[in-house]
């Protein structure tokens, strides 16, 4: 079976397409700027080098048209006919509390989508587009709905309600929804199996660290708590987004700069983060390279940064009474010696053994504990679309 797995961005389409007979990935590409000048499709099949395919794509149906004529092409596709793709599974990022796994899209699924387009502006109205879309260009192909938010739809009143009255959260629905949710079930999943127990029998704590970032406690397979809220501003320190601020930072910030409420959001998830302490950059790399330099701001955001994290994960292990181990992924997580080595420092009191030596290396699934460590310290690149190829093939081959 050949799924199509689609992330649709305001501008953007990511893709993948997954062999399921052995879960392989045939092809993948990323089409930028939609409907603005210079827009174009990077596409690369198997291991082979990516190709660049530039056209003038005005909206994301002439996108989805060249990523399906590129997956057909005679020299760089994967597909003989669009016929072949029997399934097409989308990340969906906000399905409030409608739904606590993947679903099936049907006219009800776009409803609720449609319904939580004011939890998630940004993400929700371009993952409706790519539904509507992918049913458009490949009616027969049956499309199933992959949440961020349904992962932590299993954490307790305690972890998501927020002490307002209850009566707001009731007509608004405002409370921790928590996101980062597939990739935090993936490596979670690929925790327990490194550690040689099922996962309903252990208990992590999962950095996924990239530019945006969630801390999440997993108990027994479950999400009990994570550090992104209402919206995926609250929590950690991350690139351009505050994280966690006393809520009178924002009536305060709206009279003494004037701002108002749309203002007041996009200075805090836009201008915010590393990029407004350093004011060098959001881009992690450039800053640990002007603090290598001497830059003090640069340090300073890279320290925030750290001092946040673990202050995250210390807070998660109370929550969990115990920890079996800490799994760090996504860019981050993934290719920072560095950021793993500076989160692990003050931990040892929990039994955090961090192998300085395992612990250079990128991108690869590894522990990098000392061998006399209590608590497991793993580098866990994630698989969100993996995980979205095989709700899709369940849900799809159970219809």
């Amino acid at each position: 079976m050949k799924i199509l797995v689609i992330n649709c961005g305001s501008s953007s389409l990511k893709y993948q397409i997954f062999d399921m007979s052995d879960e392989s990935v045939l092809a993948k590409g990323l089409v930028e700027k939609i409907g603005l000048p210079g827009s174009f499709l990077k596409h690369r099949r198997g291991d082979e080098d990516n190709i660049i395919v530039e056209s003038n794509m005005q909206n994301h149906e002439e996108a989805m048209g060249l990523v399906i004529d590129t997956l057909m092409d005679e020299k760089y596709g994967v597909v003989k006919s669009v016929d072949e793709i029997k399934a097409v599974g989308h990340r969906v990022v906000h399905a409030g509390e409608r739904y606590a796994g993947s679903v099936l899209i049907n006219e009800d699924v776009m409803q609720a989508l449609k319904q939580c387009i004011e939890l998630a502006p940004l993400h929700n109205p371009p993952n409706i587009m790519g539904v509507d879309v992918c049913a458009k260009l490949m009616p027969k192909a049956p499309q199933v709905a992959v949440f961020d938010t349904a992962f932590h739809q299993t954490m307790p009143q305690t972890a998501y309600l927020y002490g307002i009255p209850l009566e707001l959260y009731r007509k608004y629905g405002i409370r921790r929804y928590g996101f980062h949710g597939t990739s935090h079930r993936y490596v979670s999943e690929r925790a327990a199996h490194m550690l040689g127990r099922p996962a309903g029998e252990v208990k992590v704590i999962t950095c996924h660290l990239g530019n945006g970032a969630s801390v999440a406690a997993i108990d027994g397979g479950k999400s009990v708590d994570t550090s992104m809220g209402f919206t995926p501003l609250e929590g950690l320190l991350m690139g351009t987004r505050s994280g966690d601020l006393d809520p009178a930072v924002v009536p305060f910030l709206m009279e003494k700069e004037n701002m108002n409420s749309e203002q007041v959001s996009n200075f805090l998830n836009k201008k915010c983060g590393v990029m407004g302490i350093s004011e060098v950059s959001s881009d992690f790399r450039v800053i640990e390279q002007a603090a290598s330099e001497g830059n003090s701001q640069a340090q300073l955001a890279l320290d925030m940064y750290y001092y946040r994290v673990r202050k995250y994960v210390g807070a998660y292990a109370a929550a969990l009474g115990s920890v079996d181990a800490i799994v760090f992924t996504a860019g981050l997580g993934e290719n920072s010696p560095e950021v793993r080595e500076e989160v692990c420092k003050h931990l040892g009191f929990m039994g955090v053994k961090l192998d300085l030596t395992k612990n250079r290396v990128r991108g690869k699934e590894v522990d990098l504990s000392s061998d006399n460590a209590k608590v497991k310290v793993l580098l866990i690149p994630t698989n969100e679309e993996l995980i979205i190829a095989r709700d899709t093939k369940e849900l799809v081959s159970s219809h």
